[in-house]
């Protein structure tokens, strides 16, 4: 096992708090593997690449020597997360958390090693409880504690229904601390509040506090909003090598540091460097990342074909050979507008669509990101090719008086 210092120094890469430093530092000196504990409730069937900033952090803690468990709240998943939510969010039914709750194991060993991780349950405890021991839990925290946590406060002095159950899932989530006797616990940042009350409940169960680890929360391919599928910002774990690599292409240069800190284990100063000086262009560290993430879900032998692919199309301007072609005859038009081009070549079913999609960052034109709405498209003599995400091309061809 590494030195302590040189431990910590990995462990604080990345991460927002590290609550309290000192307290990991005495876990660490004393030399033993530590048990590491992340909890995700299985409240949609796919992760994406923002749930796996948490499992990358758990792999450097395995590759360190510590002992992971990744904990499936099936139980909680039945109550529903309250974080950040403005209103009651409607219970899974076990049926279905059950079935999410498979998929995340079939997803998780992407990134963990399946030797070294211990997967559990807290229904395993949960449904043993009495209504009497449900009473002690509640009974080590207060409601004015509760209030403190922000979407709670802001809903009560809005007068927005918070209900009882909700105040049970951070209580649930911190006594989960206690049944594993977990040494440090790892979440996002909007975890924050829980993974405190973890430490509380320890204490008051007589065990020795466990040190809490946040990570920031990544923003999705728009570069703004925290990734989510709803927003359509996501990159899902289980998607196509082909969409993956595309969509990593895709992130601004600026978010490409972030994605390489937050996503894989390369030193980003050295990278910054490399950048700055001139040594490394933006476009070949972009294709050394999009390469990594989708050789930790797909093989480096799919990553390097994405890779090989996504340098004939857009930086030799290779066309596959399946690339459909449309005809523009609109000879009238001087400028046409790329939503009405895309409708009309069949790329969308409606301009509204188009625009979404040019905010997103999700249109190429001749391999370049285009993000106005209202970008004219000149006719020329040879073909332009419209990319909307990795799976859709056309290429464009105009009349040859124009």
């Amino acid at each position: 096992m590494r030195a302590s210092e040189e431990q910590l120094k990995i462990i604080r890469r990345g991460t927002v708090d590290v609550l309290p430093e000192e307290e990991l530092a005495a876990k660490l000196r004393e030399g033993r593997p530590l048990r590491v504990k992340f909890g995700a409730d299985p409240s949609a069937p796919d992760l994406h690449l923002g749930h796996t900033v948490a499992l990358t952090k758990l792999r450097e803690f395995q590759d360190l020597g510590h002992h992971v468990i990744f904990l499936i709240g099936d139980f909680t998943g039945m109550i529903g997360d309250p974080t950040g939510k403005s209103e009651t969010r409607k219970p899974l039914s076990r049926e279905q958390v059950l079935a999410n709750a498979e998929t995340y194991r079939q997803q998780v060993f992407k990134v963990l090693d399946v030797q070294r991780t211990e997967v559990r349950f807290n229904s395993e405890w949960m449904e043993q409880m009495s209504a009497a021991d449900v009473v002690r839990l509640c009974a080590n925290y207060t409601v004015a504690r509760m209030l403190e946590r922000d979407d709670f406060a802001k809903r009560y002095a809005e007068g927005r229904a918070i209900g009882v159950s909700e105040f049970l899932y951070p209580l649930v989530q911190g006594y989960d601390s206690v049944a594993l006797r977990a040494d440090i616990e790892v979440g996002g940042t909007d975890q924050r509040f829980n993974l405190l009350v973890g430490r509380e409940l320890q204490k008051a169960y007589g065990q020795v506090a466990q040190v809490v680890v946040t990570l920031p929360l990544l923003e999705g391919t728009d570069g703004v909003q925290k990734m989510s599928k709803s927003l359509g910002n996501a990159i899902g774990v289980a998607e196509a090598a082909e969409e993956m690599f595309g969509k990593l292409m895709s992130i601004s240069d600026a978010m490409m540091l972030r994605y390489f800190e937050l996503l894989t284990r390369e030193r980003t100063d050295m990278l910054r460097r490399q950048l700055e000086s001139g040594e490394c262009h933006p476009m070949e560290a972009k294709k050394r990342l999009a390469e990594q993430i989708v050789s930790q879900f797909h093989g480096c032998a799919e990553a390097q074909r994405e890779r090989e692919g996504f340098e004939r199309r857009f930086q030799r301007r290779e066309l596959p050979q399946d690339v459909p072609a449309y005809e523009w005859t609109d000879v009238a038009r001087s400028a046409i507008p790329l939503p009405h081009l895309m409708l009309t070549a069949g790329l969308v079913s409606s301009t509204s669509e188009a625009r979404r999609l040019i905010r997103q960052g999700a249109v190429r034109l001749d391999g370049e990101r285009i993000q106005d709405i209202a970008y004219p498209i000149l006719p020329r003599s040879e073909p332009l090719l419209i990319q909307v995400g990795p799976r859709r091309l056309v290429s464009v061809r105009f009349p040859r008086n124009q």
